[in-house]
């Protein structure tokens, strides 16, 4: 139970600095060793917020999908 709050916490006071929670199922593009990476929650700075969202998005999960 700890670190579930403890998990929260974090997520919830990142949020007020310069980096934003992303929520959601979002995956990268296929790399070229077929990997990719997926989460349910993103930490994204502020700064980097439009390229994150070209490289880092749904669409890309149901292409590796395919894919692989």
């Amino acid at each position: 139970m700890k670190t579930i709050t403890s998990l929260l916490l974090f997520i919830i006071l990142s949020n007020c600095s310069t980096h934003s929670v992303k929520f959601g199922k979002k995956c990268t593009k296929l790399a070229s060793d077929n990997t990719y990476q997926k989460s349910m929650i993103w930490i994204v700075d502020e700064g980097t917020g439009e390229a994150f969202q070209k490289n880092i998005n749904k669409k890309n999960c149901e292409i590796n999908e395919e894919k692989l």
